[in-house]
């Protein structure tokens, strides 16, 4: 993966406050300490004083209840410490000598056992609640020695106890509830004490004094099963089963059961008679214990506890024996001391002695903490555990301690590791990084070494051991398979952004894959099961997300190493997995299956590959390429296409190529001149009619034309298509060019040419005819008609055909030896046609006369025409009166002044007359400074320069009147408002 470098640098990163100092065997964690590790038993003590000295002392949910010597009970809350109560006890410790104290978890309920002193007194059971401080006396247990109390667990009430067992010096168990006056359900006149009720539910002693030294009882959560333990100095009794709530005494519906059972199957034994024995539970949970220790003779008997289970065999295969610490002092003469007390931690147990406490670990029985008390505060009286709160108290006669428990599990993985139960080393090692690979390292290496390869690779591709070192291991060992295992399983566990590190791998691993397979095949085991179970699982590598993201970022060297192996089937799928057509089309071509190539490339949308692929399929499979590309209609540029196209050779490829052609130009309407020249020069190889075809459907219209007519003149010309080189001639404008070609072709096309010769130059067209009578071999037409066939009719035939030629443009062409009777006819008609044109012109020429003297007539009674104006007649433009000055008066009677028409009919005009109008009114004007410019007399019609200039002015302002000529008409679209008015104009109106 990583180098060793950049491993070393990214654990210095990554490095917590607080690494294992385990030793690590691996280079990528530093094994070091950035502080000093807290310990994991750390006490301190509380600022409390008792008055005498501590005899007894119980905690339960911060409730702190101490007996002293002085006979005083003493209840406080250690939250609150100002809330205490003190109660005498004097009159109970005079004949009787106050032997334990038991408080119920919730800190309500406190049970007071007292055993004889005087003759005078006797065993007795007192009880105080919470909300009081009057003990009461039990009257059913009066002369029955207690020394154990299980509490019901799940209660939470102060007012009552719920069922609760009572556990006594000669092995007796009792089950009874306690309620305070005033909380009874049930009350008779056999139940005028504090007992609800009471019953024997069990005999472990059988008549011996075999004390209960222990006694506890849970409720499975959810259901109506109960379990109960109970130990004695030398045995573990374990009893479970059902019960109904409702049923009085409850719990004695478990002990029943185990009347008719054989005592031995209901307990295991210890060897020793331990009078002192403890037996403690530790709950992850608070409600169902998980683990036990209970102290024995020889030792401390710590296990397992599987509740769904009601065979105490289970619980006794779980447990082992934990040896008490050694003394420092090696005086072998001194007996064993056995601790007065214990408190269970979840791996560790404090060892409470008269003069020190130890803490062990019951995992590997190291002794990781020991203290020792002085005689200032006195002998240890108990190490007390808070079932609620898991605080820890160790109380002396004149002091109270906490102790306080830090990070418990921080070494315990290693114990685990140790003992090869990696299972419980990893959940406890997942917090520390480096403690976690030292798991997963030291589970891999057993594998390995156990050859187990496969586990081992799963487990070392979880470390983060050195990559090149695991895959040495593998190789060295000659376990592809395993490698192949580490591989995949490394890459599970790669992050997206380590792309090079996945490409190295998918590539390896694709490499194993393929090698196995090819081992298979040259082994001829290719249809095997072994065979498929490979390929399918090679698939399946394949298709994941990572893996397929790999390949088509380096897609060229996978199918390389496919191509490598000649693992031809599977480069065939992946590159179809992988919609990698390129690939897939090259390898068809590769094989000469070029209608498979084709398939692909029809199934695919990239059209990239259409233009890649065209020379070679078209090549190949001309008739089917084209219909594809055919298909593929608009979607393919036909320019693209066309080197392609180009690169093919033969008949058969250039009539499809043709019909491709056509498609784009009939269907595409493609107007490209490469097209279209391409197509041009394939007809004029191949196909003179369909040339003619096209050079006919383009027209005749040089500038609508799609192909380059001078390419395709010379085209044509080089295969000898001359009708075709014709009809270019006169697309160019050659029309006598197109002439001269045709007479050597065909006489038919030469007159179609020159018919189609400009209507407008009767000079060209004439001449045109002229080439076709007297060109061609020498004046073909007349001297080849005439004197090899001497058939004047067809020459008469000939001149019908063109209107433009008469008899007497080819006469001098005839021989001298034709006489005037060959052409009496064709002369006559001539004569007769000149005749009927002179007369059109005469009388066009009397038309003209009659009209240019009716236009003399009414220009003289136009002279005398008049209008009458009134003296109230206004102008038309500035509504001011008419006569006041100059005006223009129309036929339509519409009346202007001169100045304001020159000023509206001025931006109607053109800019030539503009500027016209404006040079004449400015001679005007200097000819009207001037004095004596009137006599003076000028031009043909004796007319002044003032008045040639005035009526050059009055032609441009009145040859038509402003509101009924052309120019009104020819405005008739312009707006009443300019577009610069009418932001003002709408304001105007708002």
């Amino acid at each position: 993966m990583t180098s060793m470098f950049d491993q070393f640098e990214q654990a210095s990163l990554k490095a917590k406050s607080n690494i294992s100092t385990a030793e690590m065997c691996t280079s990528l964690f530093i094994n070091m300490s950035l502080e000093q590790e807290v310990p994991i038993f750390t006490k301190s003590k509380k600022d409390f004083t008792p008055s005498d000295r501590i005899t007894h002392v119980v905690i339960a949910n911060k409730n702190l209840v101490i007996a002293m010597a002085n006979g005083v009970l003493f209840r406080m809350n250690l939250n609150n410490p100002q809330q205490y109560t003190e109660i005498s006890l004097t009159k109970y410790t005079t004949t009787n000598k106050l032997s334990n104290l038991y408080l119920d978890p919730t800190g309500s309920h406190l049970l007071l056992t007292f055993a004889q002193k005087t003759p005078e007194g006797g065993p007795e059971l007192l009880y105080l609640s919470k909300k009081s401080d009057k003990l009461r006396s039990t009257t059913k247990f009066r002369g029955i020695e207690f020394t154990e109390v299980a509490w019901n667990n799940l209660n939470e009430s102060e007012n009552t106890t719920g069922p609760i067992l009572l556990g006594t010096s000669k092995g007796l168990i009792f089950e009874t509830e306690i309620v305070l006056e005033g909380e009874k359900f049930f009350t008779s006149s056999f139940s005028s004490g504090l007992e609800q009720y009471w019953r024997q539910v069990f005999d472990i002693g059988k008549g011996t004094n075999t004390p209960i030294t222990g006694l506890e009882y849970y409720r499975i959560p959810g259901s109506f099963r109960y379990v109960i333990f109970a130990t004695t100095p030398s045995r573990f009794y374990y009893f479970s089963g059902k019960a109904n709530l409702e049923e009085k005494p409850v719990l004695q519906q478990i002990f029943s059961k185990y009347l008719n059972i054989p005592e031995p199957k209901t307990y295991f034994e210890c060897e020793g008679n331990l009078r002192n024995s403890k037996l403690q539970f530790w709950s992850e949970n608070l409600t169902v214990p998980n683990t036990f220790a209970w102290t024995t003779e020889k030792g401390i008997c710590f296990g397992q506890i599987d509740l769904h289970s009601d065979d105490i065999e289970t619980i006794k295969s779980k447990k082992k024996l934990v040896l008490y610490p050694k003394p420092v002092y090696e005086d072998y003469s001194v007996s064993q001391k056995y601790p007065v007390t214990i408190a269970l931690t979840q791996f560790h147990i404090l060892l409470a002695y008269t003069d020190s406490i130890k803490g062990v670990c019951l995992l590997n029985q190291e002794v990781i903490y020991e203290d020792n008390y002085n005689e200032a505060f006195g002998k240890l009286v108990n190490t007390v555990k808070d079932i609620r709160t898991g605080d820890i108290w160790a109380v002396t006669e004149n002091a109270v301690f906490r102790f306080k428990v830090t990070r418990e599990e921080r070494n315990v993985w290693q114990i685990f590791c140790n003992n090869g139960d990696f299972e419980l080393a990893k959940k406890y090692s997942r917090s520390n990084e480096a403690c976690y690979n030292h798991v997963l390292i030291k589970e891999a290496d057993l594998l390995f070494n156990q050859k187990e390869y496969e586990l081992s690779a799963q487990r070392y591709a979880e470390t983060q051991s050195s990559f090149e070192e695991i895959c040495l291991k593998f190789i060295e060992a000659d376990q592809p398979g395993a490698l192949k295992l580490f591989l995949r399983s490394k890459l599970d566990t790669l992050k997206p952004q380590d792309k090079s590190q996945i490409t190295m791998i998918v590539i390896w691993v694709v490499e194993l894959y393929l090698s196995k397979l090819e081992e298979k095949r040259l082994a001829g085991l290719e249809q095997t099961a072994a065979y498929s179970e490979i390929q399918k699982e090679f698939e399946t590598f394949l298709a994941l997300e990572e893996v397929s993201d790999c390949v088509r970022n380096n897609k060229r060297t996978i199918y390389d190493l496919m191509a490598s192996h000649g693992d031809k089937h599977n480069l065939m799928k992946l590159t179809i997995v992988n919609k990698d057509f390129e690939q897939l089309i090259r390898q068809h071509i590769f094989k000469n299956s070029f209608l498979d190539a084709l398939e692909v490339l029809k199934s695919q949308t990239s059209y990239e590959l259409y233009y890649q692929f065209a020379p070679i399929l078209i090549q190949e499979v001309p008739k089917y390429m084209i219909k594809v590309i055919i298909e593929q209609g608009k979607k393919l540029a036909p320019l693209k296409l066309l080197p392609a196209l180009v690169s093919c050779n033969g008949d058969l490829h250039a009539l499809e190529v043709m019909k491709y052609l056509e498609f784009c130009i009939d269907k595409l309407k493609n107007t490209d001149k490469a097209i279209h020249n391409f197509l041009l020069s394939l007809y004029a190889k191949y196909d003179s009619q369909k040339l003619m075809e096209y050079l006919n459907s383009q027209g005749q219209e040089i500038s609508m034309v799609n192909y380059d007519v001078h390419f395709a003149l010379r085209l044509c010309h080089e295969s000898n298509q001359k009708r075709a080189c014709v009809q270019i001639f006169g697309l160019l404008g050659l029309w006598e060019s197109a002439v001269d070609l045709a007479l050597t072709y065909e006489l038919d096309l030469a007159k179609k040419m020159a018919n189609m010769s400009p209507e407008n130059d009767t000079e060209l067209r004439k001449k045109l005819w002229l080439k076709i009578d007297i060109l061609l071999n020498k004046f073909f037409v007349a001297q080849h008609v005439v004197k090899d066939k001497d058939n004047i009719k067809d020459v008469m035939e000939f001149l019908k055909q063109c209107d433009l030629i008469r008899i007497e443009d080819i006469l001098p062409f005839f021989p001298d030896f034709l006489t005037i009777d060959h052409f009496k006819e064709a002369i006559c008609n001539s004569l007769k046609e000149y005749n009927q044109y002179i007369q059109n012109i005469k009388d066009e020429m009397e038309e003209a006369t009659n009209s240019a003297e009716q236009v003399r007539d009414e220009i003289q009674t136009f002279r005398n025409h008049y209008t009458l104006i009134n003296s109230t007649d206004t102008c038309e433009i500035c509504t001011g009166i008419l006569l006041i000055k100059p005006f223009y008066m129309f036929s339509c009677h519409h009346k202007f002044h001169s100045d304001c028409l020159t000023s509206e009919l001025s931006q109607f005009l053109g800019p030539a007359k503009k500027n016209r109008l404006a040079d004449l009114e400015r001679q005007l004007k200097i000819l009207n400074n001037q004095t004596n410019i009137d006599s003076v007399s000028t031009g043909s019609a004796g007319m002044s320069a003032r008045d040639m200039v005035k009526s050059e002015i009055d032609n441009i302002l009145a040859s038509e009147c402003l509101y009924c000529g052309e120019n009104m008409i020819r405005n008739i679209d312009k707006p009443f408002i300019e577009d610069y008015e009418h932001d003002q104009i709408i304001k105007e109106w708002e």
